[in-house]
C-alpha cells in the first residue's frame, strides 16, 4: 500500500496540533497514549501497541487509542488484529463524547485497512460515506489528494472485475523449492524458468528449461546449457520467438559492470554459445536486471536503478544493430516511468503492447500489472489490467503466450505451512483485454536449392504499408529451420535472404503463408541464367508507375546488387493475356524500365541493369483466372 505509516496517523494528529482533545479525560490513560505515540515515533512498535492497549484497558472508551492501535498492525502487516481493534473501537463511538473527528478517524482507519484486504468495495463505501466530513485542513494534505486518487480510480474498476481461474503448472514442473519468471517460445513448446533450490547464500540461481512434447506433456525440466549456468547466479531470462537468442541476467560475475549485468547467448547450429556480457552500451555499475526481448530479438527491455531515470527502478532499452552490437540504452520516458519503480517489463509478441509491473501509476496497491500500447512509435499512457489480475498484493510479472490463450506467472505459496514456495501458474487470459490482431506462428525450413543442404538465411516480415519491418528471423544453420510470425491483417510481404544467393520474395496474403505450417524455401546460388520472380511490385491497372507499396522490394533489389558488385541483371517486364500483343509488350517493358530508373536514381550503374519487355509470351499459369493472371502480371529478375 502507498500509505506509510506517518500517513496514516497524519490523519489523527492534524487535529491535534491545534488542541489536544480527547474522547476520555483520565490524566493516567492519556499519559499511557502519549508514551505510545513517542514509542511510534521511535518505529518502536510492539512497545507503542501495549502502550496504547494499557490506556484501552484503563478506558475502555478511548476512541484515539484504538485508531492509533489499529494503525499500527496495519504497519506491522498483522490485518487481523487491526480489524479487531478497529471493530472494538467503533463500537464506542456511540459514546456522548465521540465527535466528527473521530468518526473520521475511523473512517480512515477503515479506509486503509479494507485496501490491504483487498475489500475495495468495503473500503470504497466508508471513504465515501466519510467524504463530506473530513476537515478542509485535511482535505489539503497530499495523503488525502492519494487517497482521493485511489477512490476515483476504485470507482472506474468496481464491478468491472474478469473472471480468471488460476492453474498450477503440473508435474513434472513446480518440483523445485523456487521456480520463478517463466517465458514461452513463440509455438509454446519450450517453458524457461529461474529455478534455486532455497534462500541461502549458498542456493545458487539456473535457468532451466523444459519441452512439449507430441502427447501435450511438458518434459522434466534441465539445466539450459552447461555454457549458460556456471558457478555464479543465472536467472530473469528472456527468449526470442524462435528461441535461439537469450538473453538472462547474472550477479557478481567476474566481468560483471555492476551488482548484476545483462547476458546475451545465441544458439548456432542447434547449441548455445558462450555468453557474453552485453557491455557498458547496455549494462551499468548498477542494477540492470528482467529482460524482455522482442519477438525477433531486434530490441531490448530491461529495468534498472542507474543514474539518469525518473525513481528508483526504471524501464529501459536497447536496439540491436545491423552488426550484432547493442546501441547505447535509453529510459523509455516519463510516459511509462514515474519517480517510483517500474519493473518486469514484457514486450508481447505483436512488438505493440509491453506489459511492465509499477507502483508508481495509479492501482490496487503494491505492485500492479500495467500495459502500454504503442501507436506511431509512441507508448501511450498506461492501463491497469484491472480485477483480479491485479489485487492489494505485489503482482511482479506477467508472461502471455503468442496465441492470447494463456498468462504465466509465479506466485508465493507456502509448504506445509512453515517455509515459502514460488510455484508457476497460468491463466486463460480474458478476451476483454485487447492484445491486437491474432498472430500466426508457422515454422519452415531454408534449404540450398542445387545441393539440399540447410542455410542460415535471413528471413524478413515487412509491412508493405510502410516499408516497416515487422520481424526478422534467422534459420538454423544445421537444421535450415525458422519460426515466423503473421499478424492476421498486416499487408506483408517475405523476403528470405541470404550473401550468394538469389533472394526469395513472398506476398504473404496472396501467397497465403498464413496457412503453411511447414514452409519449405529453397534458395538458388548466384550464377549466370539463374533467375527469380521480383515479388511486391506493383502497378495500378494499365500503368507503369510504381506504387509506394513496391518501396520495400526495391530496396532489397538495390541491396542485392550492392552486396554482388560482379552481378548485372535483366530485368524483365511480363503482363496477362488481356489486350493486345504489342500494347502488352510495350506495357511490359515501360514497368521494366521503372525498376531501372529507380536502381540508377539510388547509385546504380545503367550498364548492369538490363531490360526487356516480354508481354504476355511467358505465362507462369495459363491465364484461365484472375487470380492466375495476376501471378502472370509480375517482374522477373534474371541474372547475366
Amino acid at each position: 500500500m502507498r500509505f506509510l505509516i506517518f500517513g496514516i496517523l497524519f490523519f489523527a494528529n492534524i487535529f491535534l496540533c491545534h488542541a489536544q482533545e480527547y474522547s476520555i479525560i483520565d490524566s493516567k490513560a492519556i499519559k499511557m497514549y502519549q508514551k505510545g505515540e513517542e514509542l511510534t515515533l521511535s518505529r518502536r512498535y510492539s512497545e507503542a501497541i501495549e502502550s496504547y492497549q494499557s490506556a484501552i484497558q484503563r478506558e475502555a472508551s478511548f476512541l484515539e487509542a484504538y485508531v492509533k492501535m489499529g494503525q499500527l498492525y496495519i504497519t506491522l502487516g498483522d490485518l487481523e488484529n487491526a480489524e479487531k481493534v478497529a471493530l472494538a473501537g467503533e463500537k464506542r463511538l456511540a459514546g456522548k463524547n465521540a465527535k466528527t473527528r473521530n468518526v473520521t478517524e475511523f473512517a480512515w482507519l477503515f479506509s486503509n485497512l479494507y485496501l490491504k484486504q483487498g475489500k475495495f468495495q468495503e473500503a470504497f463505501d466508508r471513504f465515501s460515506e466519510a467524504d463530506p466530513l473530513f476537515d478542509p485542513a485535511f482535505k489539503n494534505s497530499v495523503y488525502y489528494r492519494e487517497m482521493k486518487s485511489q477512490m476515483d480510480f476504485l470507482a472506474g474498476q468496481l464491478g468491472q472485475s474478469m473472471s480468471i481461474v488460476k492453474e498450477k503448472l503440473p508435474d513434472p514442473l513446480n518440483n523445485f523449492k523456487l521456480q520463478y519468471f517463466p517465458v514461452l517460445t513463440a509455438d509454446g513448446e519450450q517453458i524457461l524458468f529461474t529455478k534455486r533450490d532455497g534462500t541461502g547464500n549458498f542456493d545458487k540461481e539456473d535457468i532451466y528449461v523444459s519441452f512439449l512434447d507430441k502427447s501435450v506433456e511438458w518434459s522434466t525440466p534441465v539445466s539450459i546449457a552447461s555454457t549458460i549456468n556456471s558457478q555464479y547466479n543465472e536467472g530473469t531470462c528472456s527468449v526470442t520467438a524462435d528461441g535461439n537468442i537469450l538473453i538472462y541476467t547474472s550477479c557478481d560475475a567476474p566481468d560483471s559492470e555492476g551488482s548484476c549485468d545483462l547476458y546475451v547467448a545465441y544458439k548456432v547450429n542447434g547449441n548455445w554459445q558462450r555468453p557474453k556480457n552485453m557491455g557498458k552500451s547496455v549494462n551499468s555499475r548498477s542494477w540492470d536486471s528482467q529482460p524482455s526481448l522482442s519477438a525477433d530479438g531486434r530490441i531490448l527491455f530491461f529495468s534498472s536503478n542507474r543514474k539518469g531515470g525518473y525513481g528508483g527502478n526504471d524501464i529501459w532499452y536497447s536496439v540491436r544493430m545491423n552488426d550484432g552490437t547493442w546501441s547505447e540504452a535509453k529510459n523509455l520516458g516519463n510516459t511509462v516511468n514515474t519517480a517510483k519503480d517500474e519493473i518486469s517489463p514484457f514486450m508481447f509478441f505483436n512488438n505493440e503492447i509491453l506489459f511492465f509491473a509499477s507502483n508508481g501509476h495509479q492501482g490496487f496497491g503494491g505492485m500492479d500489472i500495467f500495459l502500454s500500447r504503442v501507436s506511431k512509435g509512441e507508448f501511450q499512457s498506461p492501463e491497469n489490467l484491472g480485477l483480479p489480475i491485479n489485487d492489494q498484493l505485489d503482482q511482479v510479472a506477467l508472461f502471455i503466450t503468442a496465441q492470447k490463450d494463456y498468462a504465466y506467472f509465479t506466485e508465493l505459496t507456502e509448504d506445509g505451512g512453515q517455509n515459502d514456495r514460488s510455484l508457476l501458474y497460468r491463466f486463460r487470459f480474458p478476451e476483454e483485454i485487447y492484445l491486437g490482431e491474432n498472430l500466426t506462428v508457422t515454422e519452415g525450413k531454408v534449404f540450398n536449392s542445387k545441393t539440399g543442404e540447410p542455410i542460415d538465411a535471413t528471413l524478413s516480415l515487412v509491412s508493405l504499408t510502410n516499408d516497416s519491418t515487422l520481424y526478422q528471423f534467422q534459420a538454423d544453420g544445421k537444421t535450415g529451420e525458422f519460426t515466423m510470425l503473421y499478424p492476421d491483417k498486416a499487408v506483408s510481404g517475405l523476403y528470405v535472404e541470404k550473401k550468394g544467393f538469389l533472394p526469395k520474395i513472398y506476398n504473404v496474403q496472396r501467397d497465403e503463408l498464413q496457412n503453411v505450417d511447414d514452409l519449405e524455401v529453397n534458395l538458388t546460388p548466384v550464377a549466370s541464367g539463374e533467375e527469380f520472380v521480383f515479388e511486391n511490385v506493383f502497378f495500378d491497372f494499365d500503368k507503369f508507375e510504381l506504387k509506394e507499396e513496391s518501396l520495400s522490394s526495391l530496396k532489397r533489389l538495390l541491396k542485392f546488387l550492392q552486396d554482388n558488385p560482379n552481378v548485372n541483371i535483366e530485368i524483365q517486364g511480363h503482363t496477362d493475356n488481356v489486350g493486345q500483343k504489342e500494347y502488352n509488350q510495350v506495357l511490359s517493358l515501360n514497368r521494366a524500365k521503372s525498376v531501372q530508373q529507380y536502381l540508377v536514381k539510388n547509385g546504380m550503374h545503367p550498364a548492369r541493369v538490363m531490360v526487356v519487355g516480354k508481354g504476355d509470351t511467358l505465362p507462369m499459369v495459363p491465364n484461365t483466372s484472375a487470380k492466375n493472371q495476376a501471378l502472370n502480371r509480375r517482374i522477373t529478375i534474371k541474372i547475366l
